[in-house]
């Protein structure tokens, strides 16, 4: 094979597979010149890097969400640095997943298996842009909110652009009141959510364990503090309300007006309507990782 003959194979194939120069030729090569042998080999090869890359941390990324008549679906995609998270090529594909979870209503399996434009599978391209980008990339979790007879609300924090950033928010409401009467409420929620992480919309929805295991840690504490079993429980009990006041987003203090709590601002909006909270959904880039 002439030198000019290897150099546009070697342009052919990169365009084909946005796969760097050395690849390309060494796959150009292996396979005598033959281009879809190439592409396999490229995809293959591509299969084994990726493999090998997940074995790092990835804690970084963007949480995206995307929206359709009032249903609303957020993903995390996680990569090893903040520079690749802003890669066009990262930004553009996390977007079109995003829409993918919006169609199957946040089911991660399901959205793997989907097909992109380019016919591949979500996983499929997804291997592609770790072996081209040449990090760790990893499609964490995915959520969903359009149930019917809500009105929904979603929250992006450190933007990138529309609907991209650091965390992300979505929020349900149930609501007798016109939808106009409520939008601005609802944003306020979906702030509220972002800004003080709760865990639980109602002491009522809190997990047991997590409750159990913090009035442990907090009555460890005040045993060590050599106080009467008597002044122990009465503080333990003072500490445990304030634990569940601070992680409940109804007994939170409304962060627009400290003063008053979440529940008190729901129930003047509502006035003789009904407003209630449905369910919300809070995504930090790299939280937990």
């Amino acid at each position: 094979m002439s030198s000019d003959n290897l150099l546009e194979k070697i342009k052919e194939l990169r365009k084909i597979t946005g796969v760097g120069f050395v690849d390309c030729k060494n796959a150009i090569d292996e396979t005598k010149g033959d281009i879809q042998k190439s592409i396999e080999l490229l995809r293959i090869k591509g299969i084994a890097k990726a493999n090998k890359k997940m074995e790092r941390v990835a804690a970084e990324g963007l949480v995206c969400i995307s929206e359709q008549d009032n249903k609303f679906s957020m993903i995390e995609i996680n990569s090893e640095t903040d520079f690749v998270a802003k890669n066009i090529e990262f930004i553009s594909f996390a977007e079109d997943v995003s829409k993918m979870a919006l169609t199957n209503k946040g089911k991660m399996e399901d959205v793997l298996d989907s097909k992109m434009e380019n016919k591949k599978k979500v996983k499929e391209n997804l291997v592609e842009l770790i072996s081209k980008i040449g990090e760790k990339i990893t499609l964490r979790r995915s959520a969903y909110v359009g149930k019917d007879n809500t009105i929904n609300f979603s929250y992006t924090h450190s933007s990138v652009k529309k609907n991209i950033g650091k965390l992300g928010v979505l929020l349900s409401i149930e609501t007798t009141k016109p939808k106009n009467e409520i939008m601005n409420l609802g944003k306020q929620l979906a702030m509220q959510v972002a800004a003080s992480s709760p865990l639980a919309i109602n002491k009522e929805d809190l997990d047991q364990n997590v409750l159990l295991k913090e009035k442990e840690i907090i009555t460890e504490e005040l045993k060590n503090s050599g106080k009467d079993n008597k002044i122990v429980e009465k503080i333990a009990a003072g500490k445990l309300n304030k634990f569940i006041a601070e992680n409940t987003l109804m007994n939170q203090e409304w962060i627009m007006e400290p003063k008053k709590k979440v529940k008190d601002i729901v129930k003047e909006v509502a006035n003789k309507d009904k407003i209630v909270i449905k369910e919300f959904v809070r995504f930090k880039v790299g939280e937990g990782v």
